[in-house]
């Protein structure tokens, strides 16, 4: 059984940075593109960023590019989401989550949520003004 588990989130002030870890059991890790999004209260999940299976090749929101790097550890099964600048309007819950099938490049298509059947329950990030 799959599992992901995020974890990094918490309070912090504007302008500072966080690292979100996820790390991921029950799947050959270094198989499948994995991806970070996020939910802000009443609003859409929003794509934040993927990473190829190797990590040699990363996509990001334009929106967030430049505040984000996506990076991962194929020995311990683990991405991160380095956030840099943090903003009140960034508060939102972050989640992880693996591609549905094992074995593709990373594409435009890894921006869409439907492209991804596993996720973590998430992580609470909040940044006071």
């Amino acid at each position: 059984q799959v599992q992901l588990v995020e974890s990094g989130g918490g309070l912090v002030q504007a302008g500072d940075s966080l690292r979100l870890s996820c790390q991921v059991s029950g799947r050959t890790f270094s198989d499948f593109v994995m991806g970070w999004f996020r939910r802000a209260p009443g609003k859409e999940r929003e794509f934040l960023a993927a990473i190829s299976r190797s990590g040699g090749r990363t996509a990001y929101a334009d929106s967030l590019k430049g505040r984000l790097t996506i990076s991962r550890d194929n020995d311990k099964d683990t991405v991160y989401l380095q956030m840099n600048s943090l903003k009140p309007e960034d508060t939102a819950v972050y989640y992880c989550a693996l591609d549905r099938i094992g074995g593709r490049a990373l594409s435009n298509r890894h921006t869409r949520s439907e492209n991804y059947d596993s996720w973590g329950q998430g992580t609470q990030v909040t940044v006071s003004s």
